[in-house]
C-alpha cells in the first residue's frame, strides 16, 4: 500500500528535483548566487560565471540525473526479475565486466572516449557470458541467474584485485576513483539524458506486464503474459542501462539498490508510476551526492560513490530491518 497518491508523489520528487538540481548549479568550490546561475541558464551571464555554470556545473548535474535514473531503472527491472525487492543492477556481474575492461584500459594509458569504450565492452561481455551460462535444462532461473552471476562477479572481482596490485602508482588514483564512481571528467551530457529518455521510453510498455510477473510466472503465463520472453528483455534491458551507467561514472553503489525499494513506499508496487518514479528519485539522489563530493572538502573533490555509500548504507539496514519485520 502507497503513502501517496501517485499524482500527488511525482509532483513531490519533481519538485525535489528542482530544488536539488538548483542546488548543484548554485554550489561548488565558488558559491553562486540564485540570479547569476539563471542568468546563464537564459543566455544573458557573461564571464567566467557563465561558463561555470553552463559547461561545468550543468553538465555535469544532468549527467548524474541521467545515470542516477538508468541506474534506478535497472534496479527496479532486476527486482521483478529476481523477486527481490532488495536486488542490485550490479549483482549480476555487469559492472564487475566494465570495471576489469576500464582499469586494463586505464592501465595501458588510456584515457576518455576509449576508457568509457572498454568498460561499455566489458559490461556487455560479462552481461553476455553470465547469460550464456546460466542456461540450462529447461531454459534459465531467476535462481541460476543470479548464482551465476554471483559467482562471475566474484570472479571479475578476483581480477580487478590483481589489476590494482599489478598497476603502475601513477595510474592507481584513476583506478580507484573509477571503481569509487567520478563524474568530474564528464564535459557533455547530451548523450546521457538522450539515454535516459531512450530507457523510460523502453520500460514504459512492458509496465503493466511487469505488475502481473512479479505476483510471479505462473500468473504471468495464465494471465496471457509471455514470462519468458518478459524476463529476457528485462535482462537484456536492465544489463544495458547498467552498462551505459558504468560507462559514465564508473560503479556508483546503492543507488539503483534502494532508490526503487524507497520509491515503491511511498507509490505502491504499480509499475507504471514505479518507473519514473525511480529513474526521476534515482536522478535526484545521483544529484544530491555528486553536489556533495564536490562541495564537502572543496577544492578537493571526493568520489561520488563514496558519498552514495554513506547514504546508502543506513537506509538499506532500515530496509532489510523492514523486510524481517514484515516476514
Amino acid at each position: 500500500m502507497s503513502i501517496l497518491r501517485p499524482p500527488v508523489a511525482l509532483l513531490a520528487l519533481i519538485l525535489v528535483a528542482s530544488a536539488v538540481f538548483l542546488l548543484a548549479l548554485t554550489s561548488g568550490s565558488e558559491h553562486l548566487p540564485l540570479g547569476v546561475v539563471w542568468d546563464a541558464l537564459k543566455g544573458d551571464g557573461e564571464g567566467i560565471a557563465r561558463d561555470i555554470v553552463l559547461d561545468l556545473r550543468l553538465q555535469r548535474a544532468l549527467a548524474a540525473l541521467a545515470t542516477g535514473g538508468l541506474l534506478a531503472l535497472a534496479g527496479a527491472l532486476m527486482q521483478v526479475l529476481l523477486r527481490n525487492p532488495l536486488a542490485d543492477p550490479y549483482v549480476l556481474g555487469v559492472s564487475g565486466g566494465a570495471a576489469v575492461a576500464a582499469l586494463a584500459a586505464i592501465m595501458a594509458g588510456m584515457t576518455g572516449l576509449v576508457v568509457d569504450s572498454a568498460a561499455f565492452a566489458g559490461a556487455l561481455a560479462a552481461m553476455l557470458v553470465v547469460f550464456a551460462l546460466a542456461r540450462g535444462p529447461g531454459g534459465w532461473t531467476s535462481t541460476r541467474l543470479l548464482l551465476t552471476g554471483a559467482v562471475v562477479a566474484a570472479g571479475l572481482g578476483a581480477v580487478i584485485s590483481l589489476l590494482l596490485a599489478l598497476g603502475p602508482d601513477g595510474s592507481l588514483r584513476g583506478m580507484l576513483f573509477w571503481l569509487m564512481g567520478d563524474l568530474s571528467l564528464v564535459r557533455s551530457a547530451r548523450g546521457e539524458v538522450g539515454a535516459l529518455v531512450l530507457a523510460c521510453a523502453a520500460t514504459w510498455p512492458l509496465a503493466r506486464s511487469l505488475n502481473v510477473l512479479a505476483q510471479g510466472e505462473q500468473q504471468a503465463l495464465l494471465l496471457g503474459v509471455p514470462a519468458r520472453a518478459l524476463r529476457i528483455a528485462i535482462y537484456l534491458l536492465g544489463s544495458l542501462f547498467t552498462a551505459l551507467a558504468v560507462t559514465v561514472a564508473g560503479s556508483i553503489g546503492f543507488v539503483g539498490l534502494i532508490v526503487p525499494h524507497v520509491v515503491r513506499l511511498f507509490t505502491g508496487p504499480d509499475h507504471r508510476v514505479l518507473l519514473p518514479a525511480a529513474a526521476l528519485a534515482g536522478g535526484t539522489l545521483l544529484v544530491l551526492a555528486d553536489t556533495l563530493a564536490r562541495t564537502l572538502f572543496a577544492p578537493r573533490q571526493l568520489p561520488v560513490g563514496a558519498i552514495t555509500a554513506l547514504i546508502g548504507v543506513p537506509i538499506f539496514l532500515v530496509l532489510v530491518r523492514r523486510q524481517q519485520a514484515a516476514i
